[in-house]
């Protein structure tokens, strides 16, 4: 008899995706999407359950006997209580590296748009106001390089060092603090966050969420930044205080990108709606793992994990 296998977030991985690989292997529920309070009911009788950012605590672990594995849909892994998954034998499975290319990419459209202030020049350009000057051009936001300008990173891992190797070719000067404190590289200067935050004229994040990189970068940190900064976060939503940006940009001269939030989808009333901010924000819903063959390649990854956990049942 096939083991049941419930799929929590089917939506998530696109309107085409090919999960449905996973029937020949296993009996497949399949839910486009999941809210907390119907996890425990859905996931019930499931042996394997698939998931991208559906909540496991360990008080719902331990309401799921027949719950053997878990297979996200994704690297991060900050939704389940790993350390009661061990203690009941449930099996954990991430995809990693398969998003590299992809976040990277997100990263300097993220930065280019910004540096260029490219949401103007498009206004200023479609509202008609092109077509009423005097002369072929128009300066009035500025444009800015990144040649020897410093690039800093929080979080040298895969995706960090790909985005410090092609900053670097932009001309930009590249330095790194760790937030784990595990990854030294002698390619790039390393720095404290307060040096990285005083010294950089754009910031990007590529680290994951922890009890470490919760609220890494506070009221306290975001006064450090240089004006006209770019603070972009590509990691997790969380390890960058939203109100407290929200309530610096009303009086401080940065940007802010991020593709990550706390809390998603966005929720009603949030501090980045606020009208007067938006010319220094730039928001974007959790896209930047999915540019060109990614999402192919993490369903193709996350089939061979179930696939894998199927070798080892008994």
């Amino acid at each position: 008899m096939k083991p049941l296998a419930v799929v929590l977030e089917a939506l998530s991985l696109g309107r085409k995706n090919k999960l449905d690989a996973l029937a020949e292997f296993v009996e497949m529920v399949s839910y486009p999407g999941t809210p907390q309070d119907l996890v425990l009911e859905r996931c019930k009788d499931a042996e394997i359950v698939v998931l991208n950012k559906v909540q496991m605590s360990g008080d719902i672990l331990k309401q799921l006997p027949k719950l053997k594995c878990i297979c996200i849909t994704a690297t991060g892994m900050n939704m389940i209580d790993l350390e009661v998954a061990k203690e009941l034998g449930i099996v954990v499975k991430n995809v990693v590296g398969y998003s590299t290319h992809s976040v990277t990419m997100h990263t300097f459209a993220l930065a280019f748009s910004l540096l260029s202030n490219m949401a103007y020049y498009d206004r200023y350009c479609k509202s008609g106001e092109y077509c009423k000057s005097e002369i072929f051009t128009h300066f009035n936001k500025d444009l800015m390089s990144l040649e020897n300008k410093e690039w800093g990173i929080v979080g040298l891992g895969t995706i960090g060092k790909n985005v410090a190797r092609i900053a670097t070719g932009f001309g930009a000067k590249v330095s790194y603090t760790s937030t784990s404190g595990r990854n030294n590289d002698p390619t790039y200067p390393q720095k404290s966050l307060e040096d990285l935050l005083k010294t950089s004229d754009v910031i990007s994040i590529h680290a994951p969420l922890n009890a470490q990189t919760h609220n890494l970068i506070d009221s306290k940190e975001l006064k450090l930044l240089k004006d006209k900064a770019i603070l972009i976060n590509v990691g997790r939503g969380g390890i960058v205080n939203e109100e407290a940006v929200a309530k610096e940009l009303e009086t401080r001269d940065f940007y802010f990108a991020t593709d990550v939030l706390e809390q998603e989808p966005m929720r009603p009333h949030h501090p980045f709606l606020n009208p007067a901010i938006q010319g220094k924000l730039l928001l974007t819903p959790h896209i930047a793992w999915g540019y060109g063959d990614t999402i192919k390649k993490l369903i193709v990854a996350t089939i061979e994990n179930v696939k894998d956990y199927l070798k080892t049942r008994g």
